[in-house]
């Protein structure tokens, strides 16, 4: 598996609107598991293909050790709720900021396998959601804060 580049915030890429994905190939499949690692090799909980320069709405979420979530075409389909919590981004290094989102979403998408799932997240898996889902649409997290944090308060 390859450890793929991280695009940075000013990087025009992450304000881009992904294109669906047509048809789930082998070279899909490795970019999924290329984002794995990279999310992972990163230390992340979410990574969506525009992250590593890649226009397709792809993401994955991995907010509990060993559940991983592959996210093709996913959609936010019901909200409902609301919270506000701190969030972070692989492509904002070291900067964190307070970011509402709803408290539970459910979300439609496509796996590795071509099959379509519904998913239903609460807390901190429905922001991870949220927030993957945004990078599809050229959105960051800092469109959407309410404060940035200061270092001590993270």
């Amino acid at each position: 598996m390859a450890k793929l580049q991280i695009r940075k915030v000013g990087d025009e890429v992450l304000r881009k609107t992904c294109r669906p994905v047509e048809e789930i190939t082998p070279r899909i499949l490795t970019l999924l598991d290329d984002m794995i690692d990279t999310m992972r090799a990163a230390n992340g909980v979410g990574l969506a293909a525009p992250q590593v320069g890649i226009l397709r709405r792809i993401a994955v979420v991995e907010v509990e050790e060993g559940e991983v979530y592959e996210l093709i075409n996913p959609k936010i389909i019901a909200r409902a709720g609301e919270q506000e919590g701190a969030e972070g981004c692989l492509s904002v290094p070291g900067r964190y900021g307070l970011v509402k989102r709803p408290q539970h979403v459910t979300v439609r998408a496509t796996n590795r396998h071509g099959e379509e799932f519904e998913v239903t997240a609460h807390d901190f898996l429905a922001r991870a959601f949220c927030h993957e889902i945004d990078h599809l649409d050229g959105h960051l997290y800092i469109d959407k804060v309410t404060r940035m944090l200061e270092e001590d308060e993270y």
